[in-house]
């Protein structure tokens, strides 16, 4: 059986930077939970950070990529331990599957903020997103949950 690390916010977690969630209400992820597949993580709180907490984006400068508030606090750590333990989770429960909030600093697997605080969206992933990526843990968002069904449905099936 094929686990499935899932976003806490997309569960119904109050775990988002504003103090709120993303609730994703698939049936999927409803079966996935019955059957004790998912394995619920939000990396910005496993990282250390409170909630709620200031709004961050991704910022790249000349000495590299950073996690930055608007005010200019550097999060940037908290944000790479989240990605830490998201590693050490999929490790631990050979995940080949995650499910994470779209556009999240830790988990957009398509889509960031643009790092300029003004509502822009960009191409791009989250840390926690690019971190899974590189191990080879296939990353869907929100919105391709009907995709990740078919694709660990693929994965049982030995494909």
């Amino acid at each position: 059986m094929q686990r499935i690390l899932v976003s806490s916010c997309l569960l119904g977690e109050p775990v988002r930077y504003h103090g709120g969630h993303s609730r994703a209400d698939h049936p999927a992820l409803q079966r996935w939970l019955a059957e004790g597949r998912i394995v619920a993580l939000c990396p910005e709180t496993a990282g250390g950070l409170p909630t709620p907490r200031p709004a961050a984006e991704i910022v790249r400068r000349a000495d590299g990529v950073r996690v930055l508030t608007a005010a200019g606090g550097d999060v940037t750590e908290a944000f790479a331990r989240g990605a830490d333990e998201a590693e050490r989770l999929c490790r631990l429960h050979a995940i080949r599957v995650a499910i994470l909030k779209e556009s999240s600093p830790s988990c957009g697997s398509h889509t960031i903020y643009d790092g300029s605080f003004a509502g822009r969206k960009v191409g791009g992933l989250g840390i926690t997103a690019s971190r899974l990526a590189g191990l080879g843990v296939r990353v869907f968002s929100e919105s391709e949950i009907g995709e990740a069904l078919e694709f660990v449905s693929g994965l049982e099936a030995g494909g």
